[in-house]
């Protein structure tokens, strides 16, 4: 593997892992506070890392795909994993999204609930790169 490939790798990962704190972290502070102004915020900053995530989760595969003109050769646990981390991500964002657009019409236990579940599935896809990183 050139410095070239793994210094590409390396850069990507440092982006996967901000949008994974950014996706953890405001997701499990908005369920600790009540203010709507600063959930908005927070919805904001997790919605930005679970865009972050995606697009960095694909670029991985572009990368392998430029160096070996082939997609990364997974299966198993690591293509489980990957088909969470996917779910979760793409569940995220559309929750976020939702309660950007609809919070306002929301009672304080359905944000809770949002929140509540935004931390499952962020906490879910943390979980499951583990097992993509290990078993791939």
């Amino acid at each position: 593997m050139s410095s070239v490939q793994n210094l590409s790798y390396s850069v990507i990962q440092v982006i996967h892992n901000f949008g994974a704190l950014a996706t953890v972290g405001g997701s499990i502070v908005a369920t600790l506070v009540r203010e709507d102004d600063f959930r908005r915020k927070l919805a904001h900053l997790a919605l930005i890392g679970w865009v972050t995530q995606a697009a960095s989760g694909a670029t991985f595969g572009m990368v392998t795909y430029h160096y070996y003109s082939q997609f990364p050769d997974m299966s198993g646990l690591a293509m489980d994993a990957l088909g969470i981390k996917m779910c979760c991500a793409t569940l995220g964002i559309l929750l976020l999204t939702t309660y950007l657009f609809q919070n306002h019409r929301w009672t304080d236990l359905d944000k809770n609930k949002a929140w509540i579940t935004s931390t499952i599935l962020s906490i879910t896809a943390f979980s499951a790169a583990a097992f993509l990183r290990w078993f791939s």
